[in-house]
């Protein structure tokens, strides 16, 4: 058994053995911020990275929903001139047959508004029995 005394005072060896643990600890805080900066710019260059990949996919995209949106555009406006090009053709040809045959287009009046009212009267009566 050995009995001799250390040279040191306990409470030295105590205080040396915690700066010792304190540097330990300190070391590994380090460390792990160091990791943990290193993930976070590795991260920051991924999300760089599909940023600058997808802005010239939006862009094409943007350009390409705008060709459609005009070419839409110019195909309504191009139904629509079709439309009232027709649509003055057949007023021009209505007032032609009018003027041409003015009895038999008023006959066809009366008939007309005749079946119309027929319906019409049809109609009401159906919808009072139901």
């Amino acid at each position: 058994m050995d009995t001799t005394l250390t040279s040191k005072p306990l409470g030295q060896d105590a205080a040396n053995l915690a700066n010792t643990a304190a540097d330990s600890a300190q070391s590994a805080l380090r460390s792990t911020q160091n990791v943990a900066n290193a993930a976070f710019d590795r991260l920051s260059d991924k999300v760089d990275s599909a940023r600058d990949q997808a802005v010239p996919l939006i862009n094409r995209l943007s350009t390409k929903a705008e060709d459609v949106a005009r070419r839409s555009a110019d195909a309504v406006k191009e139904t629509s001139a079709q439309l009232r090009e027709k649509a003055l053709r057949a007023q021009d040809t209505t007032v032609g047959y009018i003027k041409d045959e003015p009895v038999k287009a008023m006959l066809i009046a009366a008939a007309t508004g005749a079946a119309l009212m027929a319906l019409i009267s049809l109609a009401s009566r159906s919808s009072r029995h139901d």
